[in-house]
């Protein structure tokens, strides 16, 4: 609140003054783009650096240099400029872009991070004009110039964005004239004129990395994108013609350095612009005026990008800073960005966070071109730009920002990284939410379409083999006592695809039915469910079979259920025949009435010797297993007592060939099957194979024998316990 009293304090006139065009409240190309950009990007390095850059790399390697930074700048405005005109941007820019196309949380992941950069360059840039100024008033003591640079620059954005834009006009007429004066050096050309440099201070990397910071700035206009009468038209237009101007002009300080400056003085001393300037004043105000402008645009566009922030709910305290003046200014924002800024200069030199904020421009321009190359190799209707770019434009882009990461710090570019994937998952924990929405869904489809043609090429192997459940299910509303066991078995990598039939279907069905398998969609199962249209459930039953058999994502295990009502034996009979035929194994559950999976901790598996029909029942016995992290008893039974020694090598040498667990226990039983089930191992679930015939009366009898539910099981032929 002292804050802004301090700044109502402001002269009543002054506050008063209107410093817009009669009727226009947003800003065109010239204004709201192309002059904010080129102020940015023509900094205190240009002035500073480019000479040291010419006396290292020679003129012919400072050219390779500037191309080779303005290449990354140019692909990320090439796309840049193609997806604007595809999309309506909001506010907030680059934020806007990369929220649109994926998702609230990838766009404040970027978002805040780029905010905070934007904040604390305004600090830098503050901090550097206050170096400037203390090169021609030494005598001035450094934080109370910074903090009056700081107030200046908080009035003026403070009064109007308008007269902050007339400020910067202002401020490139200075810009211009420095240059010239420059341009117009009265030196003698030198003799000898270096084309390639002996790179004596540094490598060529390090050179290019220490450059590089000159050409962003990019997204100086971008960031106006709320407040542009047409950014469609502007962000295109204004940014590529700064980065052309920009271009020029670099190349032709540095063509003036290489002839005019003897090559010893650009690498010694960095006031070699000002020193063979026809006018010195002239270029040290250039050098003010460029770190003062950096400073202003930086200023007036991060309280956008954080206005823009809360708008979308990603940041604490979103109504506080989401609002806006009548003007359009985003004066809450703008008040919480200046007090960051007054905290950044109070602790001085902040040359440490000079490369991590580096990172997170570059991040940002790198997720651009990669928003972009994604859409454009989704080769999605919706992607239809005006403005159309090849793909490895902004292929290059995306691999260029990286690649320019790890160059100028390897372990900020990792911590820039670590910080934006963490703000990515604790947003994604936010449950934020956009009417817009945007193209993820779509993007991880055609992923998934394209790897289900390349796996088509491949035949399943049973290698590969999970559970992949097809449940049907007669009525969602009493059918949920078996869910928790049915996760069991698919969990973790396991899918199910659930479905009723009704002879009639309705919204009321459809919501029981998610509702039913919505708990374990929420564990991480991959979950599938729909309503067919049928009078008869074995013939909706068949055409579900028959449909998902020509799927690259089919169900390779049919599962049922077995009540007490036998009338629904012909129809389970029916259902099972259909799988077989189609080559899918079959999993029937007999729950016990009063017991129901018991403490879910030991499973016992019945085999046979030589019984081709054991794989199923093994591979979901190790399910459970692992799920209930319990015990695994391998039964096996005969009639015969000299038969035992044998089998008790034979179930040895299986569980050694199945690779189960070191602490399976083996049973070899000896006497009727009925006695053999009453005395084996107690356990919580028994699973038994099935013949071709069902064995109704055995199945409904098996749970009170072994006083456990129980788990009838039919291989397909698809499913190998030894792979």
């Amino acid at each position: 609140m002292i804050l802004l009293e301090f700044i109502k304090s402001i002269p009543h006139k002054i506050r008063k003054l209107d410093f817009s065009s009669p009727g226009r409240k947003k800003f065109g190309t010239f204004g709201g783009v192309f002059t904010p950009d080129v102020l940015t990007i023509l900094g205190v390095i240009m002035y500073l650096r480019l000479g040291w850059v010419v006396g290292n790399a020679g003129f012919i390697g400072a050219l390779v240099i500037i191309l080779l930074a303005k290449a990354i700048t140019i692909c990320t405005a090439l796309s840049m400029s193609s997806i604007t005109t595809n999309i309506k941007i909001g506010a907030g820019g680059a934020y806007s872009i990369i929220s649109k196309s994926l998702g609230l949380e990838a766009g404040g992941s970027v978002g805040i991070p780029f905010y905070i950069s934007q904040t604390l360059s305004t600090a830098l840039y503050i901090i550097g004009f206050t170096e400037g100024w203390i090169r021609i008033f030494p005598g001035h003591p450094p934080l109370v110039i910074s903090m009056i640079a700081w107030i200046i620059l908080l009035s003026i954005s403070y009064i109007s964005t308008h007269f902050a834009i007339r400020i910067q006009y202002f401020i490139m007429v200075i810009i211009g004239l420095s240059l010239i004066s420059f341009f117009l050096t009265t030196s003698e050309p030198n003799e000898n004129i270096v084309l390639i440099g002996q790179f004596e201070d540094a490598d060529f990397w390090l050179v290019f990395a220490i450059f590089f910071p000159a050409v962003t700035g990019i997204m100086a206009g971008a960031n106006m994108s709320g407040d542009l009468e047409n950014p469609r038209k502007s962000i295109p237009q204004g940014t590529l013609l700064a980065i052309g101007v920009t271009l020029l002009i670099y190349v032709a300080i540095a063509y003036v350095a290489a002839n005019f400056i003897p090559q010893i003085e650009l690498r010694q001393n960095q006031m070699a612009m000002v020193d063979y300037a026809l006018w010195a004043p002239l270029v040290i105000m250039g050098i003010l005026a460029a770190t003062f402008s950096s400073a202003l645009g930086s200023i007036v566009g991060a309280p956008r990008i954080l206005q823009a922030l809360a708008e979308q709910k990603t940041i604490p305290y979103s109504k506080l800073f989401a609002a806006k003046t009548k003007t359009n200014e985003p004066r809450n924002a703008l008040i919480f960005t200046a007090v960051l800024i007054a905290l950044a200069l109070f602790f001085g030199n902040l040359d440490a966070l000079a490369s991590l904020i580096t990172m997170f421009f570059l991040i940002t321009y790198g997720m651009l071109n990669l928003v972009v190359f994604i859409q454009q190799s989704m080769q999605i209707i919706s992607f239809r730009p005006s403005f159309k770019i090849p793909r490895f434009v902004s292929l290059f882009g995306a691999i260029g920002c990286g690649f320019i990461m790890v160059l100028i710090n390897p372990i900020f570019s990792i911590l820039a990284i670590i910080i934006i994937i963490i703000l990515y998952i604790w947003l994604g924990r936010q449950g934020l939410h956009t009417e817009g929405g945007d193209i993820r869904g779509g993007m991880f489809l055609v992923i998934a379409e394209k790897a289900s043609r390349i796996a088509a090429k491949f035949p399943r192997h049973q290698v590969t083999w999970k559970p992949d459940l097809l449940l049907p299910i007669d009525d969602p509303k009493v059918w949920s006592g078996s869910l928790h066991f049915i996760r069991n078995i698919t969990y973790p990598s396991g899918s199910i695809f659930a479905f009723t039939v009704k002879e009639k279907s309705e919204e009321k069905t459809e919501s029981e039915l998610r509702d039913l398998v919505s708990p374990l969609d929420k564990q991480g199962i991959l979950i599938n469910s729909t309503v067919i249209e049928d009078p008869n459930f074995v013939h909706g039953a068949r055409l579900v079979i028959q449909t998902l058999k020509g799927g690259s994502f089919r169900p390779n295990t049919l599962f049922l259920t077995l009540g007490s009502d036998k009338k629904n034996d012909a129809i389970i009979n029916e259902i099972v025949l259909q799988a077989t035929k189609h080559k899918i194994g079959s999993i029937i559950l007999r729950q016990h009435p009063r017991l129901a999976f018991g403490m879910q901790k030991d499973v016992n598996f019945w085999i046979r010797d030589k019984s081709p029909n054991w794989h199923l029942g093994m591979l979901i016995a190790l399910q459970l297993q692992l799920n209930w992290e319990g015990q695994l008893n391998l039964i096996t039974a005969t009639t015969n007592d000299g038969d035992k020694r044998r089998l008790q090598y034979f179930l040895e040498r299986l569980s050694d060939k199945a690779r189960l667990p070191s602490e399976t226990e083996f049973n070899v039983l000896v006497g009727s099957f009925k006695e053999n089930l009453s005395s084996a191992p107690s356990a919580d679930i028994n699973i038994f194979g099935l013949a071709d015939e069902l064995p109704f009366p055995f199945m409904r009898e098996a749970p009170e024998l072994t006083k456990s539910s129980c788990l009838f099981v039919k291989d397909s032929g698809q499913e190998s316990a030894l792979a």
